[in-house]
């Protein structure tokens, strides 16, 4: 399988790994987005959201509770941080491994591309 999440599961990519266990791994994201930005996927290979199945609910749960044990970790509980999963081209997904965006470190507004847009109007 040619999936660049699969190669990091195992270890033919570096990756700056900061969280890892029998079902997920957890790392920096090489493009961050925030000042934390972390990725958080399972180890069992499901390419989009369309694709979980019954038996992969208790992953994709487990994800989420990652994702609040790092942001502890972190130190972004308290301040707060968001969660985003990505699914398909237009849903800008683009890496075909489901993975769960953490970002935090700063104030996020909402909707999203309000950000990118008030820094297109400055």
């Amino acid at each position: 399988m040619d999936c660049l999440f699969c190669k990091i599961i195992n270890k033919e990519i570096p990756a700056e790994i900061i969280y890892e266990d029998e079902h997920v791994i957890a790392f920096n994201d090489i493009s961050p987005q925030a000042p934390t930005h972390a990725l958080i996927i399972p180890r069992k290979h499901i390419a989009t959201l369309n694709d979980i199945s019954a038996e992969d609910t208790e992953v994709v749960g487990h994800m989420v509770k990652t994702a609040s044990t790092i942001a502890k970790q972190l130190g972004i509980d308290e301040s707060g941080y968001r969660t985003v999963f990505n699914c398909n081209s237009d849903g800008g997904q683009t890496v075909y491994h489901i993975h769960l965006h953490l970002l935090g470190g700063k104030p996020m507004g909402w909707p999203p591309y309000q950000e990118k847009l008030k820094e297109d109007l400055s």
